[in-house]
């Protein structure tokens, strides 16, 4: 039994963007994307699996092609999260994961370390039940926010949480209102919260039995129902820009993929590999281009970009040298 699954939900798309998971984007399919990420996420946290979940047959038949496990549900699923539920309920109970993380089909900008952010928060204290990510804003990415606001004022929620990190409301609205901004800090009061969840599956199986709550239905925020039904969900604080949008329309999928194009931009060499040993580079070389891309497009903190830094070189295992100017000063 795994000790944790991601779980893609994915369907087709609607009629104003079908066949949304299978939309190119940069010269991959958004659905392929996704699962890199997802795989990537599992690689770091061992013992986790990846499951597609669909209700779509091109869709399930895209998922084995792409080298993961895929299962067809029902199609009157009416959340990605009811999709969850029901890919793992038809597995026999032994082979249910103790932990479920939804990821949504949508989201190719998303960082694996996000998902390995909730695993590991489940794995640090067995009391959580149900776990979230949130990106603090700095003042230039709120501003951004809300001029994106004005434009799709539904686009992008808000969370606020009390000082033991469990969250006290999401919103579609920007949550706090700020009567006084001090811009001498680097950072909001804002926080955005990032559409991937984190479930024991204990609670996921009660959860999707529990009906809407008023205001879910208002929002059209399913996490609002375990708060509305008294039950905790904690907010793990993630490094970010608050930029990590799903692909809800051909508007979306453009600016995503201009994103990604900018971002594929090498600006990091690997040298060969060191004579006494010729180890492969290929995983080694995908986390750095992935910092490369973090550094020119996301600008996370520098902590952030040590931790991962690091983790690529220690996967190298003295079979890579890193060339890039100044890489070494920043592991220091």
């Amino acid at each position: 039994m795994k000790k944790a699954m991601i779980v893609i939900p994915a369907r087709y798309g609607s009629t104003r963007f079908p066949g949304k998971p299978l939309a190119s984007i940069a010269g991959k399919t958004m659905l392929e994307r996704v699962v890199e990420i997802a795989l990537e996420a599992a690689e770091n946290c061992p013992g986790t699996g990846v499951l597609v979940a669909t209700d779509d047959k091109r869709i399930f038949e895209h998922a084995l092609h792409l080298g993961v496990s895929a299962a067809m549900t029902p199609a009157n699923c009416l959340t990605g999260t009811d999709r969850v539920y029901e890919a793992l309920k038809s597995l026999a109970p032994k082979d249910r994961p103790e932990v479920v993380i939804n990821f949504q089909g949508d989201a190719p900008l998303t960082s694996p370390s996000y998902l390995e952010a909730l695993i590991i928060a489940f794995q640090m204290d067995s009391s959580l039940e149900a776990v979230t990510p949130a990106v603090r804003l700095n003042w230039e990415a709120l501003d951004r926010f809300r001029m994106g606001k004005e434009v799709t004022p539904f686009s992008g929620t808000t969370v606020t949480m009390d000082a033991r990190g469990r969250a006290l409301w999401f919103s579609k609205t920007i949550i706090p209102a700020i009567r006084n901004e001090n811009r001498k800090e680097p950072f909001s009061p804002v926080y955005r919260h990032i559409g991937l969840y984190g479930y024991r599956w204990k609670f996921l199986e009660a959860f999707v039995n529990w009906p809407e709550g008023r205001y879910e239905q208002i929002e059209g925020l399913e996490q609002l129902r375990i708060l509305e039904r008294g039950h905790p969900l904690y907010v793990i604080e993630v490094s970010g820009t608050g930029d990590e949008m799903g692909i809800d329309t051909p508007e979306d999928l453009r600016r995503a993929t201009a994103f990604l194009e900018r971002a594929a931009r090498p600006n990091i060499v690997l040298a060969e590999p060191k004579k006494r040993g010729s180890k492969p580079i290929a995983k080694t070389k995908k986390k750095v281009e992935l910092v490369a891309a973090l550094k020119e497009e996301s600008r996370p903190e520098k902590a952030a970009i040590k931790r991962v830094l690091k983790k690529a070189v220690e996967a190298a295992a003295e079979s890579t040298v890193f060339t890039k100017k100044g890489a070494n000063a920043k592991l220091k």
